[in-house]
């Protein structure tokens, strides 16, 4: 059974840092790409930072130089390393798992997500 479990979310204060840390259960960790993506109130779901199986990285433009997607394939295991946090960046933030096989198809899966706060 495919399972993502976030942890590492809180209140933090801005300009702090704050580490999130998803676990991948059920599949080969290795060969997906591992992604982060946000949802603040009343927003749509965002992609925050993805990183390939390949270990490559992008960012969307307010996070770039503030936050790090890591991913250690031996724990299974992919990071967002948040620092200066601002208060924007409250939201719930979840894990995705993606694989493109075959044809162009594309499986997924999501964590339950965890909580960001950023005030003072």
């Amino acid at each position: 059974q495919v399972q993502l479990v976030e942890s590492g979310g809180g209140l933090v204060q801005p300009g702090k840092s704050l580490r999130l840390s998803c676990v991948g259960y059920g599949f080969t960790f290795s060969n997906w790409d591992m992604s982060w993506y946000r949802q603040a109130p009343g927003k749509e779901r965002e992609l925050v930072a993805i990183i390939t199986d390949k270990g490559r990285t992008n960012y969307v433009d307010d996070v770039k130089d503030r936050f790090t997607i890591s991913r250690d394939n031996a724990k299974d295991t992919v990071y967002l390393q948040m620092n200066s946090v601002k208060p924007e960046d409250t939201a719930m933030y979840y894990c995705c798992a993606r694989l493109e096989y075959g044809m162009g198809q594309v499986l997924s899966y999501w964590g339950q997500g965890t909580q960001v706060t950023v005030s003072p």
